[in-house]
Parts: C-alpha cells; sequence; structure tokens
C-alpha cells in the first residue's frame, strides 16, 4: 500500500463536497466502454445544454501537449470524440496503452491570463505549496518559476485547500489550470493522488474509492483478487500483471527480495519476457499461499509458449516466515497444476532460506519427483539470484553445495560448521564493477557535482543524529521494552542474548494494555525467567528506567499514538516501529517529535536491525540457525543499511560468506518516510572506528542516495563504501510498477535507481554491476583493505549452546509425544474448520442442513438426505412438550431466579433420564434385543412383566390410544414412506398393539418411535454395520438427540421467562402436603 493516483472525476468530486462555495462546482461525468448515454444525459441535463470539453481520463499527463481534448463542443461532439477514441491505442513516451475511460465537462470561457498554477505536494518534513501566476499546457518547467512555500508538518496554516488537502490525506494535488475570474474560482484540470494506508481513518470521507492502474497496464481480475487477499490478510500479498504472454514469471518472498530479481531478469536481457511483478511475505498461511499460487499458475496456463515457461519462486532468508508452512500451500497448487504444468513446459527454480527452509525445500525436491515436472531447488548455500541465471541459460545448472548447518545443528558445537575465510584470495570481479583503486582515485579527484547534486548541500541530520554520532545506537548491555504480546520475538532476543553471553536479558519488560499486571514466563538459556508485563506504560518506565530502546509491535492502527506516548520519556533514545501501513501524516508527525526529542525511529515497516554479537531488534536475523551461520553472536567488520527487513538477512549471509561478518546492520524500512535515512546511520558508521566497510542497499525512488553522494565527495564519508540500488528493471518496464515497498516509486529520472547507481560511482562508491556481484565485490573490498593492513579480520567465537524450543523441535519432526486429546471429527487446523474431513464452504454450498452436520459430527459420515432430514424431525418434534414437564420446569425456575442461560438450560438438562427424556437408548436396546433374540412381541412383553421390568418407550401420561400423540404419528409416516425398510419399528408396533389392549394409555410414546426408528436407520442406510450401529446406541448417540432436541425448548423458555419479567418462584404452600412427626 503506498500513495495512489485517483481518477481526475473522483477528486473533483471530493473537492466538490469539502471546498464547498470556495470554489465552483465542479460538474463531470465520467464515460467507458459500458456507459449507457441516455442514463448519463437524462441525470445531467447540462449536458444538453452547455458546451462541453472531453477527455481521457487515465493519469494521463500533458492530454493537452498530446491532442487529447477536444474543447467547445456540443454533446454530440463529445460523443463523436469519445467514441472516435474509445479502445484506440495510442504511444505516449515508451508506453503503449488504449484509451478506455473518459471525462466530460463543462467547456468555460476565458482568457489566458484568468489561468494560474498550484500544486501542493508532500515530502519529509511537510507540505510544499508552489503558485504561478500563469498556467495552462505551456507553464514549462514550473520547480523554477513557481513561487515556493513549505509548511512543516503539524505547523497550522488556516487556508481551506490546505485543510482539505490534509483532512482527506492527499499526499498530491495539482490543479493546472486554476482559473480565476472576478467573479468565481474554477478547477479545470486535476492531478491527485492519496496515502491509500489511511484508508481505514477517511473511508468515510472518501466513499467508495477506485485507484486506477496506470495509462498502458491493464487492470485484470486476477490482481483485483490479490488485492482482496491482501486486504484481508495480515501478512503482503502482491501481484502486477506485465506481459501475460512472457515467459518468465516470478513467485518471490519478500519486498525487497521481488525487486531484485525482477532487477536480474532485466539485466540478463529478458525484460521483455517478464511476465509479471509480485511479492508474499509477512508470514502467509498455507492456505493464502496456495491461493497466491494458484492465481499464478492459472495466469500462466492461459496461453503456450513454444519454448516453454519458467517460474522462480525465489525469496531472501526469511526471518520469521516458516518456509515450510508456505511452501506446503504453493506444492498444493503446483498439485493441482500437474497436468497443465507438464503441457505447457513449465520449469520450476527454487531458492529460498528461513525458518524450518530445510523441510521447505524437501518438500519441494519431492513434488518435483512426483510430479514428473522438472524443479531445481536450492538453499542459502546458493546466491540468491543465481537461480536466475540458471533458469535463463545464461549459467550452468549446478547441484548445491552440502549446507553447512541444518536448523537442529544449534544444539551442537558450531565452529566446526563454519566456513573458514581465506584472506589472501583474490576473486577476479567483472570490468565493470567498481575497484578498489579504481575507488581510491575517484575519492581524491572527485567532481563537484553528482547528477545535478552539488556536493557543498551536505544533507541536513536530524538533531538526535547531529548530536549523538559518537554514541553507539547499541551496546552488549542495551535494555529494551517491547510493546506488544509478542512472545516469540522476545524469546529471539533472549536467545540471541544467550549466543552473544551477555550476562543479562535485553528485554526487561513488556507493555500490553489489554490486559492487567502480571509476569511472563521465557527462557534464559537453559533456565526459565519472568519478565514483568505491564497495562500501563507510565509504571513500566517508572519501574524500568535503565531501558532506553522501545521496541512497538503495535499495529499500524495504533502505531503512532503508542509511539508518541512513548516520547514522553526522555529515557528513551530509540524506537523500532515494527507495522507497516502507517499513514504517512502520522509518521511525519512522529519523525519531527523525534527529531526534537533526540530520540531515533528504526521503521515503520522495518524487522528493525541487530548488532553483532551485542543486541537485536524482534524477528531481525531469523532463527539461531541462520544467527550461528551468518556469525551474528560476534562482531564482525562490516556495517551495512537497507530499506528492506527481509533482505537484511540476506546481507547478513552474503557479509559472512564474503568478509569476516555483520558489525551492525540496520534496516531503515519500506515506507516512502523512515524515522532515520541512510545518511544517518552511515554518518554513525562513519564514526565508530570498529566499522571498517559499510554497505549500502538502496533502492528506487526518494533522492536520500544523492547526500551520501554529496557525503562521499565533501570527504564527509571517507571509509569504504559498497553501494547497490535496487529497481533498475523499473526503467525498462512499459507502464509504472508499485513495487512492493511504498517507497520503491521514481517520480522523476533521478530517483530511478539507474541514476542513482551511475551517481555513487561517480562520487567514489564501490558499485557492482548488479546485485549477483555484490558479495564478490565486498570480498574484493575487504582482502584489499586487509592486504593493505586497515583491517584486522575479527577472529572466531565458540557460542554457547541454546535449548530448542519443544513447539519448534515438534514442527521440524525431531521430537515425537503422545497426543493428550484425539478427534476424528474436527479439524481447525487449515484456513477452514473441517466437520468430517468436509470443508465447511461445501457444508454450506451443498445445503446439508442441521442434519447433515450431525451426521458428520456425530456419525462421521455423510447419511442421506432422507437421514438427515429424519434427524432434523427429531430434532423438531422434540423441541418443547410444554412447560409442566420437569425439564422446562427447572429452567424456568432457574430463570426466575436470575441465573443466566446457561446455567437455566444445565438446570432443565440435568433432569434427563430414565423417568423424563432418557427412554431412547433403553427402549432402542430393549425392542433390538428382543427382536434380534426372534422373541414374539407377546413373548416379549410377558418377559419384561415376569422380570418387573417397565417397557422403555411404552406409555404415555395423557396421550393414548384414542388421543394419540401427533408427533409419533408423523415419524411413524415419514418412516414408512422413506426408510429402505423398518423391521424394528413394525416390531414396535406389534407390541404396542398388546400392551394398548391391557390399557390405552400404553402406547409407543415418542421416546419409544425415535429409538426404534433410529436402529432401523442406522442398521439400513447402507453406511454401517451392525456392530457400528449398536456402539452408537450403547455410546449414548439416541439420548443426544432429546438432549439436542429439548435444549431449543429449554432456551425458549428462558428467554420467554426474562421477556416476560417473571419474579423469582416460591412454591405456594397449599400445593404441598406437609407430613411432620408429632412435637416431641
Amino acid at each position: 500500500m503506498s500513495t495512489k493516483a485517483i481518477y481526475e472525476a473522483t477528486g473533483k468530486k471530493l473537492l466538490n463536497k469539502y471546498l464547498g462555495s470556495t470554489a465552483t462546482e465542479c460538474r463531470c461525468v465520467s464515460i467507458d466502454a459500458e456507459t449507457d448515454w441516455n442514463e448519463v444525459v437524462a441525470n445531467n441535463t447540462w449536458l444538453k445544454s452547455e458546451r462541453l470539453v472531453a477527455k481521457p481520463d487515465q493519469l494521463i499527463k500533458r492530454r493537452g501537449k498530446l491532442g487529447l481534448i477536444k474543447a467547445n463542443v456540443d454533446l454530440q461532439g463529445a460523443q463523436d470524440f469519445i467514441k472516435a477514441n474509445l479502445d484506440k491505442e495510442i504511444s505516449i513516451g515508451h508506453t503503449t496503452g488504449k484509451l478506455k475511460h473518459f471525462i466530460i465537462e463543462p467547456y468555460l470561457s476565458h482568457e489566458n491570463v484568468d489561468e494560474m498554477y498550484i500544486c501542493i505536494y508532500s515530502n519529509r518534513d511537510g507540505e510544499v505549496i508552489l503558485f504561478h501566476h500563469e498556467g495552462g499546457i505551456d507553464i514549462g518547467d514550473v520547480d523554477s518559476k513557481a513561487l515556493q512555500y513549505s509548511i512543516l508538518i503539524n505547523d497550522p496554516f488556516d487556508v481551506k485547500s490546505m485543510e482539505i488537502y490534509m483532512d482527506l490525506q492527499f499526499t498530491y494535488l495539482e490543479i493546472n489550470p486554476l482559473v480565476v475570474t472576478s467573479k468565481s474560482i474554477h478547477i479545470l484540470d486535476l492531478a491527485s493522488r492519496l496515502d491509500q494506508t489511511a484508508e481505514y481513518l477517511c473511508a468515510s470521507k472518501w466513499g467508495k474509492i477506485e485507484f486506477p492502474p496506470p495509462f498502458g497496464r491493464d487492470a485484470y481480475s486476477e490482481e483485483a483478487y490479490i488485492a482482496e487477499l491482501d486486504a484481508k490478510s495480515g501478512a503482503s500479498l502482491k501481484l502486477t500483471v506485465l506481459n501475460p504472454k512472457g515467459r518468465v514469471w516470478t513467485m518471490v518472498a519478500g519486498g525487497g527480495a521481488s525487486v531484485i530479481y525482477s532487477d536480474t531478469i532485466c539485466d540478463l536481457g529478458f525484460s521483455a519476457e517478464l511476465a509479471n511483478y509480485g511479492e508474499y511475505s509477512g508470514a502467509p498461511s498455507e492456505q493464502q499461499t496456495y491461493e497466491y499460487a494458484k492465481t499464478i499458475l492459472s495466469l500462466m496456463t492461459k496461453e503456450k509458449n513454444a519454448e516453454g515457461k519458467i517460474l522462480i519462486i525465489g525469496g531472501g532468508i526469511a526471518n520469521f516466515t516458516n518456509v515450510a508452512a508456505t511452501f506446503k500451500g504453493i506444492v498444493k497448487a503446483l498439485q493441482e497444476y500437474r497436468e497443465r504444468l507438464i503441457e505447457y513446459k513449465i520449469s520450476i527454480f527454487v531458492r529460498r532460506a528461513g525458518p524450518n527452509y530445510q523441510e521447505g525445500l524437501r518438500i519441494m525436491r519431492e513434488v518435483g519427483a512426483s510430479l514428473g515436472v522438472p524443479i531445481y531447488v536450492f538453499g542459502p548455500e546458493t546466491h540468491m539470484t543465481a537461480i536466475v541465471g540458471m533458469a535463463l541459460g545464461k549459467r550452468p545448472i549446478v547441484p548445491p553445495e552440502q549446507a553447512e548447518l541444518t536448523t537442529a545443528n544449534f544444539l551442537l558445537s558450531t565452529s566446526v560448521h563454519q566456513p573458514k575465510l581465506n584472506v589472501i584470495e583474490q576473486r577476479n570481479n567483472d570490468s565493470n564493477s567498481t575497484t578498489f583503486n579504481e575507488r581510491q582515485s575517484t575519492m581524491q579527484n572527485g567532481e563537484n557535482h553528482v547528477n545535478g547534486v552539488d556536493s557543498t548541500s551536505v544533507h541536513k541530520l536530524s538533531n538526535s543524529v547531529e548530536t549523538n554520532l559518537n554514541r553507539p545506537l547499541f551496546t552488549n548491555t542495551t535494555r529494551a521494552i517491547v510493546w506488544g504480546m509478542q512472545t516469540k520475538a522476545v524469546q529471539g532476543m533472549l536467545d540471541f542474548d544467550h549466543v552473544c553471553r551477555r550476562t543479562q536479558p535485553s528485554v526487561v519488560a513488556l507493555i500490553y494494555p489489554f490486559t492487567g499486571d502480571h509476569q511472563q514466563k521465557f527462557y534464559w538459556g537453559h533456565e526459565e525467567i519472568l519478565i514483568p508485563c505491564y497495562k500501563n506504560m507510565a509504571d513500566c518506565m517508572k519501574r524500568h528506567s535503565d531501558a532506553d530502546v522501545l521496541i512497538n509491535f503495535a499495529s499500524l492502527r495504533s502505531a503512532y499514538e503508542s509511539t508518541i506516548e512513548t516520547m514522553k520519556y526522555p529515557q528513551i533514545r530509540s524506537i523500532a516501529i515494527i507495522a507497516e501501513g502507517i499513514p504517512e501524516q502520522y509518521t511525519r508527525r512522529m519523525i519531527r517529535l523525534a527529531n526534537e526529542k533526540g530520540v531515533y525511529l528504526i521503521g515503520p515497516a522495518t524487522v528493525g536491525g541487530l548488532k553483532a554479537g551485542c543486541f537485536k531488534i524482534g524477528h531481525t536475523g531469523g532463527m539461531l540457525d541462520n544467527i550461528l551461520m551468518s556469525k551474528l553472536y560476534r562482531p564482525g567488520s562490516v556495517a551495512y543499511v537497507s530499506r528492506s527487513g527481509g533482505m537484511s538477512n540476506e546481507l547478513n549471509n552474503i557479509i559472512s560468506r564474503n568478509s569476516d561478518g555483520v558489525y551492525e546492520g540496520i534496516a531503515i524500512g519500506g515506507d516512502r518516510y523512515p524515522g532515520t535515512t541512510f545518511t544517518d546511520h552511515i554518518f554513525r558508521y562513519e564514526k565508530d572506528p570498529e566499522a571498517k566497510v559499510i554497505v549500502l542497499l538502496g533502492e528506487v525512488g526518494g533522492v536520500e542516495e544523492y547526500y551520501i553522494c554529496d557525503a562521499l565527495k565533501s570527504k564527509r564519508i571517507t571509509k569504504p563504501l559498497i553501494a547497490w540500488c535496487i529497481g533498475t528493471c523499473a526503467s525498462m518496464f512499459t507502464s509504472e510498477v508499485q513495487f512492493g515497498h511504498a517507497g520503491s516509486h521514481a517520480d522523476n529520472d533521478r530517483e530511478t535507481a539507474v541514476a542513482k547507481n551511475k551517481a555513487l560511482k561517480t562520487a567514489g562508491a564501490y558499485v557492482p554491476t548488479s546485485f549477483d556481484e555484490l558479495g564478490d565485490l565486498i570480498h574484493s573490498v575487504f582482502i584489499n583493505l586487509v592486504q593493505a593492513g586497515q583491517l584486522t579480520p575479527k577472529p572466531d567465537l565458540l557460542p554457547p549452546s541454546v535449548p530448542m524450543d519443544y513447539d519448534w523441535a515438534r514442527e521440524l519432526g525431531l521430537i515425537r509425544k503422545p497426543a493428550s486429546f484425539m478427534t476424528s471429527i474436527v479439524d481447525d487446523r487449515g484456513q477452514e474448520v473441517l466437520y468430517a474431513g468436509m470443508p465447511i464452504t461445501d457444508v454450506i454450498k451443498e445445503d446439508m442442513g442441521i442434519g447433515g452436520v450431525l451426521s458428520l459430527l456425530w456419525f462421521r459420515k455423510r447419511l442421506p438426505k432422507y437421514a438427515t432430514k429424519f434427524l432434523e424431525m427429531i430434532l423438531m418434534v422434540t423441541a418443547d412438550h410444554g412447560p409442566a414437564v420437569s425439564g422446562a420446569h427447572n429452567t424456568i425456575v432457574c430463570a426466575r431466579a436470575g441465573k443466566d442461560l446457561v446455567s437455566c438450560l444445565a438446570s432443565g438438562l440435568l433432569t434427563i433420564g430414565d423417568r423424563f427424556g432418557g427412554a431412547l437408548d433403553d427402549a432402542a436396546r430393549q425392542f433390538s434385543s428382543a427382536y434380534d433374540t426372534g422373541l414374539h412381541p407377546a413373548d416379549f412383553v410377558n418377559k419384561m412383566r415376569k422380570e418387573g421390568k417397565l417397557i422403555m418407550g411404552i406409555g404415555h401420561r395423557v396421550k393414548s390410544l384414542n388421543n394419540p400423540d401427533m408427533r409419533v404419528v408423523l415419524l411413524e409416516k415419514y418412516v414408512k414412506e422413506h426408510f429402505p425398510t423398518s423391521p424394528l419399528l413394525d416390531y414396535a408396533l406389534e407390541v404396542e398393539k398388546i400392551t394398548v389392549s391391557k390399557k390405552p394409555n400404553l402406547i409407543l410414546n415418542v421416546d419409544g418411535c425415535i429409538g426404534v426408528a433410529m436402529v432401523d436407520l442406522l442398521r439400513h442406510c447402507g453406511c454401517f454395520t451392525l456392530e457400528e450401529a449398536s456402539e452408537f446406541i450403547e455410546n449414548g448417540a439416541l439420548n443426544g438427540l432429546f438432549v439436542l432436541g429439548r435444549s431449543l425448548g429449554f432456551i425458549g423458555h428462558f428467554l420467554d421467562q426474562k421477556r416476560l419479567r417473571q419474579g423469582l418462584y416460591r412454591h405456594p404452600w397449599d400445593d404441598i402436603s406437609y407430613i411432620l412427626p408429632e412435637a416431641m
């Protein structure tokens, strides 16, 4: 989610709604291929009476210059213009697309002198207003000629348009021309963007907003489906279809990684074949990845390609996502599309690492063998983008190296598994990469201007950064407070502390406002410890004054308030904000306050950062196996800063394999306005004598990297700086693409990754030719420093072992334990609950009803329709039998005593037994036994009489032969009409003939009828054996039907008494016979 453009018509309607009389109402109508012209004209009668303007409304700039505006025409002229251009393909620069959406407005006759220009746009510090007294299509370079007025965020500015701009969360609003006459103000052409992340704040103000795709790219239903999944998920799911006929498709985990894979594909000359851009991240569920993968596979298999197609399932090293769980969803989709994968000649290349990645890769290898589809699988031992060259035939497909560690290995001594760095080895690098000597020369002879940026205009640092450059951000004594009940993240931090040999835990307390104060249990190595959790932040700060870091895991809706509250406490000097999707206004307010307070902000939209051997934020660095593999338990010599949290873990891996390891690494966050910038952290590294090499992973969008160029030129940065900006593919796309990070969007050529990489190289940074070569370049620079005597590699250490958590060990299949419970009827672990293996959505779709649900949950079978209908009839006829029966009576008395529903229901249910309602099972057993042993009905009656036993299911207090129970009549009729056979019911009716001859009320009652009919159903429906049918009866299933049905009536009586407001019940004296002994 990010700042997104809206239709001109949409923007004008918003201004109409909130500007009021400040400007003349913008009358306009939108037209597309589906428009009913008669309806439009009927609803907008001014179309017939006024002169009109017609133009495309598709985010196209300079429409007047392109001849795409038809002005001063009548309705027929506007219709003719639109009909002539609708679906017409045009080219604008490198972009080709069809005109599909138009706008018609009244034509305003005016003079050129009436035209003015106004634009409001947002930047990191606040808002900028540009104004020029001349507007229109010939305005030219407005930046150089317009008056400019800047307003800091939160500063008052009492202008109506500015108030609306802020209130509606605009990020860009340009009116050109704004026509101002002596009588009125008119908005003619409008271009605007909204902060989509503020939708939860502005939904009622915006109404239903459509964010159209950029010109040159069609909107696909598959994109809308993934966007819908994304909106409903806490994870991130993105999809943009670039070329549906393309051969190369990607399914990449991580916002930064997804850009790098696209870069590499384009760098290798396959930009025209790249079919899509997308990413999944944030620990999506198995079902979500299944839906995502299925959508991509459906797009891939729409059109064949003679050369076959390629699917790249890639990603960096995950911080907290369970790789195996997400891969299971992908595997499910691959299995579903098996035949089409073969038919369309699809080859699959996989590279992934992170928590449980070994299991994920194993699953992928196995599915490749079973599907008959070529699948090549690699882990962290292979460079992240190496599979791209293999997939595209640019490098040989080599088997993966033996992994140095597995997830379980951190239980053991690990030094023997670590690769030894050969400091003498010098690798050959591509001639296009900046070499050590070239960079030294550039630093000595550099020019004063880089890509138009004056090196003397050094980036203005925030007060906090300027005054604290010499103070380390984290140390091995740093204490932190965690906002949010993030127990896994806290345990990960404590485990990191332990392998770093810290003497005390880095987390001193948690804050969670939704529970009371309590203690939370965690592990410190082998021991259990308690960490306090507070409801109130003030109490926490007062009791833990030694904490100076707060890690904020609050949601996007509450992160702003909790961060602002945190900055009230001077002890906190660093705050990490993890949440993604915080509205930009809120972020900029936090940044301003942090600068005023001298607080470092890391994030929003970040995994955080770490200082090797000292401290890590939350999930940074991933699981312990990755921390050990990347040697993060002790400091190295290389410090890095990145936007991407996912790529920070990949950098840990690359740096550890090509140097002595990471010294410190910060992911500043993917939003447009991170709390601290590249410059803030690189200047810290420059001042820190332990940081010998600096690595910058920038990206497309923004101009922050040019401040780094300034600092290199002015010698503010003197240490070796290795830099690469991702997003080089953006310039190769024919239409605008919003990458995974909100800030990954270039508004001009200077903000492209290509321009930034060129500027950094010119300024003296070491710049590889591609991300593929980043590791080699790091190795080259590191070795040169070692050979020059400027760096002594840090020695490796043997970290202490940390036990694996039980739950994680079980997830990995390393241990087994008998389950405490077993179930064979319901599974709620997946995306939706399963009833006896049947998804609940299918239960609803097939209209199985309550009877169908009972058949699944009670009998674990899908019974025939007549059987489920009979079950429903039983519930209906047993639901109630009036307030006088014991169960209803108890329920009523309890309700009148003021008890709650559950207590009243339990009171009524406890009366059910042999004398009331509990005769179903016994009736079924008695009649079945007699029938099965061949007893004649008369012999059965005589036998029961001789034994002094009642025949269960025979007899009624009120009903008789002459006053039959209609419930029994209905049930008997249904059984005779629908059951295949009913021998036991027939037998019971023969018994009834004998008993009513003795006394007319000794009829087959409802309990008996249900009991014998259910035996007939279970025995003869074809779903059960005789033994299974008997077991259900012995287990009390038939009484369960009465309990379930009568519960409906008991609840009804409870609600009835509450509705009637009946008071406490006291039984009358005259209805009690008092029999007391004589006085003693």
